[in-house]
Formats: C-alpha cells, sequence, structure tokens
C-alpha cells in the first residue's frame, strides 16, 4: 500500500517498457513490510540532467535506479561517485548523502560477475569478450578485470568510448591484456552481449554464433525477453549461458545497501520476484 509516508526510489530510463526492476524491489518490499517503492520514469535523453536533479528536490525519495541511455551521463552530473563508477564511466544508483551531495556508484558489472560465478564458472585467469562498451558493458569490464581475467576483447560501434574503457582498465589494472575492435568470440571462454541488439526482433546478432565454441559461457544484459535470439543460438550450441536479469537479481543486494534497506539474497529475491515479459 502506497501512503503519504512511502519512501520513492525512481527507477530513471527511456523507455521504460522493458524495465524488469520495479518486478523484483515491490515484491521484496512488501515481503519485508518496508514502506518503500521503485517508480518507472521514463525520461529522455534532452530532459534527463535537469530531471535528475528536481527528482532529488522531492522529500520523500530515498534514491534513484539509472538505466539506459543515462548511466554514462550520470556520472557527470553526481557530486562524487565510488572507484568502480569512475572505472566504469557510468553510474545506475544515485543517492543523496547527509549533506545534501548526490552520491553515484555502479552495480552492473558487480552483478554480472557474481553471477556468473554462482553458476560455478571461474573467471580469474580466462579470456573474455565484451561487446559493447557503454555504461554497462563498461561496468561488466571493471568487474572482469577486478575478479582476475587475463584478457579482456574489448568491441563497440563507437571507437571512441572502447578506446577510453581501455585506457582507464590499462590504469588500473596494468597487467591485465586488453585487446580492442573485433568482435570475433573465437578463442574466448566468456563472450559477453553488452549492447541493445536483441532488444528489437530484427536485430542482428552482436557476435558470430558459428565461432563461438560449445565450451564458451555466453552472458546476456537485454531483459526485453529471457531468452534472447543470441541466447537461443548459444543454446542450441550447448553454451551455459546466463540471462540478462541474473545480473539484476545479483547486484540487488548491493542496491539495498547503499540506498539504506540492509540487504538479502538473490535466493529470496527470486522467491518474491513477479517478473513478466
Amino acid at each position: 500500500m502506497i501512503d503519504g509516508k512511502t519512501t520513492l526510489i525512481a527507477h530513471i530510463g527511456y523507455p521504460t517498457e522493458s524495465f524488469k526492476a520495479p518486478m523484483i524491489y515491490n515484491p521484496f518490499f512488501e515481503r519485508r513490510g518496508i514502506n518503500a517503492v521503485v517508480v518507472p520514469m521514463g525520461c529522455k535523453g534532452e530532459n534527463y540532467a535537469e530531471f535528475l536533479k528536481l527528482v532529488f528536490r522531492l522529500s520523500n525519495i530515498r534514491g534513484a535506479l539509472i538505466t539506459m541511455p543515462h548511466k554514462i551521463t550520470t556520472l557527470g552530473l553526481v557530486d562524487d561517485t565510488s572507484v568502480s563508477a569512475k572505472i566504469a564511466g557510468a553510474c545506475n544508483a544515485v543517492r543523496l548523502d547527509d549533506g545534501g551531495k548526490l552520491l553515484g556508484d555502479m552495480f552492473d558489472g558487480e552483478g554480472f560477475v557474481r553471477g556468473v560465478l554462482k553458476k560455478g564458472r571461474q573467471l580469474s585467469g580466462v579470456k573474455v569478450l565484451v561487446s559493447g562498451c557503454g555504461g554497462v558493458g563498461s561496468a561488466i569490464a571493471a568487474s572482469l578485470a577486478k575478479a582476475g581475467v587475463a584478457k579482456l576483447g574489448l568491441n563497440d560501434a563507437f571507437p571512441k568510448s572502447m578506446n577510453e574503457l581501455a585506457q582507464r582498465l590499462k590504469s588500473h589494472y596494468p597487467k591485465l591484456e586488453v585487446a580492442t575492435g573485433s568482435a570475433d568470440p573465437a578463442g574466448y571462454n566468456v563472450v559477453v552481449n553488452a549492447t541493445p541488439l536483441g532488444m528489437k526482433k530484427d536485430d542482428p546478432l552482436p557476435f558470430d554464433v558459428d565461432r563461438i565454441a560449445p565450451s564458451t559461457f555466453v552472458g546476456e544484459v537485454v531483459m526485453k525477453e529471457e531468452i534472447t535470439p543470441l541466447l537461443a543460438a548459444a543454446r542450441s550450441k550447448g553454451c551455459d549461458y546466463q540471462v540478462g536479469t541474473d545480473m539484476l537479481f545479483e547486484q540487488i543486494p548491493a542496491y539495498l545497501e547503499f540506498f539504506g534497506f540492509g540487504t538479502t539474497t538473490s535466493d529470496e529475491l527470486r522467491e518474491v520476484a513477479q517478473i513478466h515479459y
């Protein structure tokens, strides 16, 4: 029940049709008796900078979840950020501190890595290809480097984003091998689609699936449907995989701590979630 004492968490992005977070957070809040609600808020890019400041003038705002296409822009709109956000070059969570400053953090990468590890896959010492170097791709790359991968391949339709991410990775992880400019998945132990490809039915696949070995682990970030065309193709080859919402479930405990709601496990979140497509 929403009432006058309800705390708001804004879920800001555009478009909102693919948002899944409210279907996880809100049932969890109800189970725990927490008087809070996650509300999708569709905001186009040209209005975002002004809107973010305005939404934090609400007296009952606790924080904001930030998603496409605003994660990179957010880094320049907050007063301070975590180390993870600095490396990723993006934020997906914002809250006010006690002094009224906006603090940004990034949990996409941690959620993705925790999901892979929970499935029993090793990341330390392996080779990983990430296609898409925007907010989510950069966050995943940063967390993969932190997890100790031996090589990171980066590919993006915008070379500037890709090369800047490569430089940030090398500055923080000088021993990490970073390759740029190729989406060829051959030879990689893990491949990750961190692009929007898969949001639309006529999208091309982000990788040449014929070049993916059956032993390769395939990760997805698109959440519009559970089994995207990429995952369907990978599954038909016998690949293990991770669906887009797995990353979401694994990062929510960190979000809850960031917003001051305590913590939980991804297992509890899955029990209460009411996701539909």
